[in-house]
């Protein structure tokens, strides 16, 4: 871009410095414009003020050159050379890309064209070599917008549109799934049992067809983009992997981008990803250079600010944070993951660095809990390399009700981002609820393990709800509700009651869509009460067992975590080792299941990174947090080195919470970069029963 840039300006020295003179008299209309958001280029002064008429106000001197990609239009050099209508000549497929966006003027005299160039789509071998120069895969070069202001209101964001077209009968407002299954189907009618365990689970329907065509809600989305000194050398795959995004967006989706060194700013503006909007998206991004330090802190206010002043909002909205390095202009960062884990404990705590995030992200950092839930904007952080703060951007993501994701080679950010998109471009319901209610006398709810979903228990356990938020299409969320259950008080002239209701089930839920409100058919949990116990009556649900299992490996690693925080890894390996052996003897892992499989290569990864205090420090914690955000989420994120999903790999390339949207959205990059096509292998999930044991 830099040498096309200069090429550029050496052939119009002659022009610029005619209009120099024009220029001064136009200084002060200038002025007026950088007061209403408008800014030259940082290119040098007497360049920058005519560069937003390159393309329109000069004539290239030379017929001999292609005004958009600044080559040769010599004959003979292999490639095929259109002249329009005006007489102006272009490489043939720098033009026909051209007009694939829709323009049909000429980008030197400005005429309107009636003849335009068509070019039939080619290999994709054909089509990456085409634009092998250009990040983005689909851009070719053309001068970049000018840069936007930030002016005092951020409302500058492009509108919606004015029409929606409804979802379709087949699609519209389609019930989520409820499971609720007892760990054994009976309890004997003698017996008194305190904590009781029920999997309460909930499932998204699917989608039919591609989710970037598909009618689904429309998303706002917000880069917040680390520009370091310290982002040189990875900045063009980061280009790339934005470039990506942006490309697979839909024209309802809106995208702004904010970028952050020492300090931060918006480099542009809320706008729809439709024709000239995703052209000038990526050209923004193409436009990103580093240097600086690392302001972690002021870029996510930047990019809450976007979002809080909206005007308009789509159904969706998300901040994407990336970063390589550590806040170096705030501190206290480095004891944020442990003091976060003491907030429930001590709320009171005062971390400084957490009370320099908005609301939004941080819920404490206001007076008012409601207006906090009104505000919430998820934030999805990825950390790559071993030098970013895994603690701080865990923290971050885990307050926000995001994930975070652990790029350990920023080959693979691409592949983390289309994981992380093709998530948030297929949320079918929003505002999940789940309401359990007691159905017989005496039974109580005790407990409910529901990771970071907020879950609440009243009435004196008659019922409990858990707030699950946004689903994906296809998602799955499980957990366990512990009851207590009475001792059968029948008497010896009463009837004989075989059964006993546990719990109802409701889910309610707004339509991502539509709004409209959606309530799934009530489930009932179910048990019978005999006397004596048949072979039956002692079969254990391998789906809750499995839930079991999970919860237990998660805590584990996590007491791990906090062991080798203290630099204690021999009793983390400890911790590790033992429930290995435990999972290995529970039934569903027994019975061969692909959950257990994959928890057993979790514990043994995690006991690998850490092996020493410094493959700990390097990568260790980094892979460990960002299991723990997958857990207690239930929502796939990327850790370690690879992104694919292959039968036979480590713990590393096995994601249980991966969605088909998310799956193909991934192949969909690997595709591009040429890496392997096969099918991923998906994490089966069945209900069976498998005796108990004494």
């Amino acid at each position: 871009m830099a040498s096309a840039w200069r090429k550029l300006k050496k052939s119009l020295i002659p022009k610029i410095s005619t209009h120099r003179d024009d220029d001064r008299r136009r200084s002060s209309s200038s002025s007026s414009s950088s007061a209403n958001g408008i800014v030259s280029s940082p290119s040098p002064s007497s360049v920058s003020r005519s560069s937003s008429r390159l393309s329109y106000s000069f004539s290239f001197r030379s017929s001999k050159t292609c005004a958009i990609c600044l080559g040769s239009l010599k004959k003979g050099e292999g490639q095929a050379i259109f002249t329009a209508e005006c007489s102006h000549h272009f490489h043939f497929n720098c033009i026909a890309t051209n007009v694939q966006h829709g323009n049909r003027i000429c980008p030197i005299c400005r005429s309107e064209w009636k003849d335009i160039p068509f070019q039939a789509p080619g290999s994709a071998n054909d089509f990456r070599h085409n634009n092998s120069t250009i990040l983005g895969f689909r851009h070719n070069w053309h001068p970049p917008s000018l840069p936007v202001l930030e002016t005092d209101q951020f409302s500058l964001e492009e509108p919606l549109s004015a029409t929606h077209v409804a979802p379709a009968p087949s699609t519209r407002s389609q019930p989520i799934t409820i499971k609720a299954l007892p760990e054994f189907p009976a309890v004997l009618a003698s017996d008194a049992v305190s904590k009781f365990p029920v999997l309460v689970g909930v499932s998204a329907p699917p989608f039919h067809v591609d989710v970037r065509h598909f009618n689904r809600a429309p998303i706002d989305l917000v880069a917040v983009l680390d520009v370091s000194g310290s982002m040189a050398g990875k900045l063009s795959l980061l280009k790339r992997a934005v470039c990506f995004i942006i490309q697979n967006l839909g024209p309802l989706d809106r995208v702004s981008i904010v970028t952050f060194s020492s300090s931060a700013r918006r480099i542009f503006p809320l706008r729809r990803m439709r024709g000239s909007g995703q052209d000038d998206a990526i050209s923004a991004v193409n436009a990103l250079s580093s240097g600086g330090g690392t302001n972690i802190a002021e870029g996510l206010k930047k990019g809450v600010r976007v979002l809080e002043e909206r005007r308009e909002q789509n159904p969706i909205a998300s901040i994407m944070l990336l970063s390589d390095g550590r806040d170096t202009l705030n501190d206290d960062t480095r004891s944020l993951y442990r003091n976060v884990q003491n907030l429930t404990s001590n709320p009171n705590y005062s971390l400084q660095y957490l009370y320099l995030l908005p609301a939004s992200i941080c819920s404490r950092n206001t007076a008012s809990g409601n207006e906090a839930r009104r505000l919430s904007i998820p934030v999805h952080t990825f950390g790559f390399g071993s030098e970013h703060d895994s603690n701080a951007m865990h923290a971050i993501s885990d307050l926000s009700g995001g994930t975070y994701s652990f790029i350990e080679t920023v080959d693979n950010l691409q592949d983390a981002f289309a994981r992380c998109i093709g998530g948030l471009l297929s949320v079918v319901a929003q505002d999940v609820r789940l309401t359990i209610q007691s159905l017989s006398r005496g039974v109580q709810i005790g407990s409910i393990h529901s990771g970071r979903y907020k879950n609440e228990i009243f009435n004196l356990g008659q019922k409990a709800t858990i707030d699950v938020g946004s689903l994906y299409a296809d998602e799955e969320k499980e957990f366990l509700v512990y009851v207590s259950i009475p001792a059968s008080s029948r008497g010896e002239g009463e009837a004989k009651l075989d059964h006993m209701s546990l719990l109802e089930v409701l889910c309610s839920n707004k339509d991502s869509t539509s709004s409209e409100i959606v309530e799934s058919r009530r489930e009932r949990v179910v048990i019978r009460r005999p006397k004596v116990l048949s072979p039956t009556d002692k079969m254990v649900c391998l789906e809750v067992d499995r839930q079991k299992n999970r919860l237990a490996v998660a805590d584990a690693i996590a007491t791990a975590l906090r062991m080798a925080e203290l630099g204690i890894l021999d009793h983390a390996q400890a911790v590790l080792s033992e429930q290995k052996t435990t999972l290995l003897s529970s039934v569903s892992a027994q019975a061969g299941d692909d959950l257990c499989k994959w928890l057993e290569k979790e514990l043994t990864e995690t006991a690998q990174r850490m092996a020493t205090l410094q493959l700990y420090e390097q990568s260790g914690r980094a892979y460990v947090l960002s299991g723990l955000s997958s857990h207690s989420w239930q929502r796939a994120t990327t850790r370690g080195h690879s992104t694919t999903i292959l039968p036979g790999e480590g713990a590393s390339g096995i994601n249980s919470y991966e969605t088909p949207s998310m799956i193909s959205m991934v192949s969909k990059s690997q595709c591009l970069n040429g890496g392997p096509s096969q099918q991923p292998q998906m994490v089966t999930k069945s209900c069976s029963l498998t005796p108990r044991h004494k």
